[in-house]
């Protein structure tokens, strides 16, 4: 999994996606990066924000902590803005309204949307902004979820399911000679 995304471009995709699409952040926001894997989005979010933010990033698998923990020192620079948590995007351990802004990315994939989606809804404030990077289906997400055991729900699913929770302010597809844009989008969406 860290291999695949150590050499595939998405970490790229991400930083360049990031650096010309601004998050709407003000300065301290506090983030929660839901299922931060290996660390490839909590890097991609230090380097491209110019203000000081506090990441929360939690994974299920402690290994994956572990992994993150030792590419965000190695490659953000500002790790002491980062903390890490194991913890199911089921079941947060957090207080309702804690976080200003949620990035998830590969993750609503191993859970029903509604309860993945309803669970950041309740750790976001109210007015506060969700980034979801959801698999497109493609050939490309068939061979993904054979890879990593998940399933990319349907484009109508997923947006039936964040405007459950939130106003979609920006749906982005990633150009196509991207190695992200053979499987990903960016939904920039607002808790109601």
């Amino acid at each position: 999994y860290n291999l695949t995304f150590k050499f595939n471009g998405y970490g790229r995709s991400l930083h360049q996606y990031l650096r010309t699409h601004p998050i709407p952040l003000s300065t301290d926001a506090k983030i929660l990066d839901a299922g931060c894997g290996t660390g490839l989005l909590t890097i991609a979010l230090l380097k491209a924000l110019d203000l000081p933010v506090s990441i929360t990033a939690i994974d299920l698998s402690g290994s994956s902590i572990v992994t993150a923990k030792k590419a965000v020192e190695e490659n953000a620079g500002r790790a002491d803005k980062v903390w890490f948590t194991q913890a199911n995007v089921l079941a947060l351990p957090f207080a309702n309204n804690s976080f200003d802004f949620v990035v998830t990315s590969g993750v609503l994939e191993y859970v029903p949307l509604r309860e993945g989606f309803g669970e950041l809804s309740r750790v976001l404030k109210r007015g506060g902004y969700i980034l979801h990077l959801p698999v497109r289906p493609s050939p490309v997400s068939k061979m993904l979820e054979v890879m990593f055991r998940f399933k990319a729900h349907h484009p109508r699913e997923v947006a039936e399911n964040t405007r459950r929770y939130f106003r979609v302010v920006k749906h982005y597809r990633f150009p196509p000679l991207h190695p992200i844009g053979w499987s990903k989008t960016a939904v920039l969406a607002q808790k109601k």
